[in-house]
C-alpha cells in the first residue's frame, strides 16, 4: 500500500480510533500544562519545571497501550519550554542552566504530546503573581487570547489561511500590540508536527506561504504569539538553542566521531519529532550537534527575543475540524485579566460571535461549555477557555 493510500485509509479523523488518540494526547498535555503552571513560582529553576512537564507526559503516555499487539509509539511530541518576558519561544535549557523565575515574570509555556504519532500541542501564558494581571501584561495576553478565539472561529472548512492571518493582526492592533512575525500554524498529521498547509501570522517579503483552504477532517496547531514590542524577534545567541528535529530527507557523512555517535543516538531515540538536547549527554552533545546542524541533518528551533522591556504572550491550541464543527482539544484557563484596552471593532465582535459547531450549513451554537457566548468575556479578559468546564479532556 502506498503512503498516500495509507493516509487516505487510516489517518483521517473519519476513523474514531484516530480521534480517540488525538483526544487522549490532548488530555495528557492539558494535565501536564496544569502541573507546569502550578510549578511556576518565584525562585523555581526553569530547567526543573521543563523536566517535570516532559516526565509527566512520558509517564502518562507510558501507561497507555501497554498490551497492544503492535508497538505504539507515544510520548513527548514537543519538549516543554518556558520562555520568560521578552523571550519569544523555545527556551528549554540544559541541566547546567541556573535560570530561575521571578515574581512578576511573564512565562510562555509550550509543550506537546503524541500517541501513535497523533499530536496534541498547547501553549499558554502565565504571570508569576497572585491576583489579577493588569497593564501591558494583561493587554498582550488578552491580544493573544482574543486572536486565538477569533482564529478558532475562522479555521474551518471553506475558509482560507489568509483570512485568519488578517483577522489576528486586526485583533492585536486593538490592544496596541503586534502579532509576532515568522510564526507558522501548521497542519498536523501522524508523526508530522509541521505539515505543509500553514497559516503565516504576518506575511512579509521574506516569508511567503501558499494560499490554502481548510478542509473537513484536518487537524491544525493554531499558534498565536503577540508582543507589546515591534513583533520582529531576533536570535541573540545560538548557544541557547536546545531543541532540534531530525531532517528526515537529508543525508551527510559526518566527519567527527562525536557527531556520528550523537546522530546515531538521535536517529534511534528521536527519529521524527522534536527533542531537547537535555536528553543527550551534555558535553558530547554540544560538540556533536554543531556539525549535524551545519550540514542540515537537524533543524534547530532557535530561542528568539524581542527587545528588553517588551512583553510577549503565546497561546497555541490543537483543533480538529470535525464534520459537526471545530473541536478545540487543548487549552488552559487564564488568570483574571484587566487589560487597558477593549475591543470596539464591529468586525472583530462579529467574528467572536460566530459559533464553532455547525448546524447544516452556517454556524450554530456550540454544544460544549457555551464558548460562543463566552467570547465577549474573552475580550474583557475573563476566562473564556477553562478546559475544566469545556469538557475537552483536561
Amino acid at each position: 500500500m502506498s503512503d498516500d493510500e495509507r493516509e487516505e485509509k487510516e489517518l483521517d479523523l473519519t476513523s474514531s480510533e484516530v480521534v480517540t488518540k488525538y483526544k487522549s494526547a490532548a488530555e495528557i498535555v492539558n494535565k501536564a500544562l496544569q502541573l507546569v503552571v502550578k510549578e511556576c513560582k518565584p525562585k523555581a529553576k526553569i530547567v526543573d519545571i521543563c523536566e517535570k512537564g516532559d516526565a509527566f507526559i512520558r509517564e502518562q503516555t507510558g501507561n497507555m497501550y501497554k498490551n497492544a499487539k503492535k508497538k505504539i509509539e507515544r510520548g513527548v511530541a514537543f519538549p516543554t519550554c518556558l520562555s520568560v518576558n521578552n523571550t519569544v519561544c523555545h527556551f528549554s535549557p540544559l541541566a547546567s542552566d541556573t535560570s530561575e523565575l521571578e515574581e512578576g515574570d511573564m512565562v510562555k509555556i509550550d509543550m506537546g504530546c503524541h500517541i501513535d504519532g497523533f499530536i496534541a500541542v498547547v501553549a499558554h501564558s502565565h504571570v508569576v503573581k497572585d491576583g489579577p494581571v493588569t497593564g501591558r501584561h494583561a493587554d498582550v495576553i488578552a491580544a493573544a487570547n482574543t486572536a486565538a478565539e477569533v482564529a478558532l472561529r475562522l479555521v474551518r472548512p471553506g475558509k482560507k489561511n489568509k483570512d485568519v492571518a488578517d483577522a489576528i493582526q486586526k485583533v492585536a492592533a486593538a490592544y496596541d500590540c503586534k502579532i509576532v512575525e515568522g510564526v507558522l500554524s501548521h497542519q498536523l498529521k501522524q508523526f508530522v508536527i509541521d505539515g505543509n498547509k500553514v497559516i503565516l501570522s504576518v506575511s512579509n517579503p521574506d516569508t511567503r506561504v501558499d494560499d490554502a483552504e481548510f478542509e473537513e477532517n484536518e487537524v491544525y496547531a493554531v499558534d498565536i504569539v503577540a508582543s507589546t514590542g515591534e513583533g520582529k524577534p531576533k536570535l541573540l545567541d545560538e548557544k541557547q538553542t536546545t531543541i532540534y528535529k531530525r531532517a528526515v530527507d537529508k543525508n551527510y557523512h559526518l566527519k567527527m566521531k562525536t557527531s556520528r555517535f550523537i546522530f546515531s543516538e538521535i536517529s534511534q531515540k528521536f527519529p521524527i519529532l522534536p527533542f531537547t538536547a537535555r536528553a543527550l549527554e551534555e558535553k558530547r552533545a554540544r560538540l556533536g550537534l554543531v556539525e549535524c546542524v551545519n550540514h542540515d541533518l537537524l533543524q534547530p528551533y532557535p530561542v528568539l527575543h524581542e527587545k528588553p522591556g517588551d512583553y510577549v504572550a503565546h497561546i497555541k491550541f490543537t483543533v480538529l475540524l470535525m464534520p459537526n464543527g471545530s473541536d478545540r482539544i487543548t487549552s488552559h484557563s487564564l488568570q483574571e485579566l484587566q487589560p487597558t484596552k477593549t475591543i470596539d471593532d464591529p468586525e472583530v465582535k462579529a467574528w467572536l460571535a460566530l459559533g464553532t459547531k455547525t448546524k447544516k450549513k452556517g454556524g450554530g451554537k456550540k454544544k460544549k461549555g457555551k464558548k460562543a457566548d463566552e467570547s465577549t468575556e474573552a475580550v474583557a479578559g475573563a476566562e473564556p477557555m477553562d478546559a475544566t468546564t469545556t469538557n475537552e479532556g483536561s
